[in-house]
């Protein structure tokens, strides 16, 4: 492990804005902020919202800039990346953000039922050859259903087409509300500032002359997600 490297994870522990939680530690029992974020973490009650898969946090932070009435939390596994968000937070006092250090697949032990308002996922691994493993995938907005309120919204930023369409599939076959649907948002000339926010990967994807998609839809959270039929087969 590089110098740097070894640096940022010694210093994202004096973090006071970062939770780290262990794989073995977490794997099948509920976190001690499980339903208790607002209380125990922010210390009051505004809407709470998710980037799952946040990298280096320029999302979670850009997000928690523009709304500093609502409670963000960057999630991913990668302490070194996460310490580029999680240091900007700290030195801007960006006292309605917070980092959590897991891997998504354990994310329903942190969150309880009606705790969330809306997740975001930004440019996460497409997952071209595993279905299931996509972030959008039956079986992770069935996660999600579980803790996002009632007609809770998802949004997803991509450069892969791949991803976009397999995700309009599985909103269509599930009847789930669509709200937005962008295959070039920059070309589209209806750029929101909340979708203005460039990350890293994004900026790499755009010099390369990709285009960035975006879908924007409710989960009906009493209602099971399934898989869409052709990737049944």
């Amino acid at each position: 492990m590089g110098k740097k490297k070894l640096l940022r994870f010694k210093e994202i522990l004096e973090f006071d804005n970062v939770v780290q939680a262990a794989t073995d530690l977490v794997a099948g029992r509920k976190h001690e902020y499980y339903g208790k974020w607002a209380e125990k973490f922010f210390g009051n009650h505004s809407p709470l919202v998710l980037e799952l898969g946040c990298g280096k946090g320029e999302y979670t932070t850009g997000l928690a800039e523009m709304n500093p009435a609502i409670n963000f939390i960057g999630v991913d596994i990668k302490g070194s990346r996460m310490w580029k968000g999680a240091k900007y937070a700290f030195d801007n006092n960006l006292t309605n953000v917070a980092f959590l250090r897991t891997r998504v697949e354990f994310i329903s032990l942190f969150f309880a039922m009606d705790e969330v308002s809306e997740i975001w996922l930004t440019f996460p691994d497409p997952q071209i050859k595993k279905a299931r493993k996509r972030l959008t995938s039956s079986l992770f907005l069935n996660r999600y259903r579980r803790f996002l309120k009632s007609g809770g919204l998802v949004h997803l930023k991509t450069d892969s087409r791949g991803l976009y369409d397999y995700t309009l599939s599985v909103i269509r076959s599930n009847k789930l509300e669509l709200l937005e649907a962008e295959t070039d948002i920059y070309s589209s000339g209806r750029v929101s500032d909340t979708l203005s926010i460039k990350t890293y990967y994004e900026q790499q994807f755009l010099e390369t002359g990709k285009p960035i998609t975006y879908l924007k839809f409710r989960i009906d959270s009493g209602n099971e997600i399934h898989e869409p039929y052709e990737e049944r087969q």
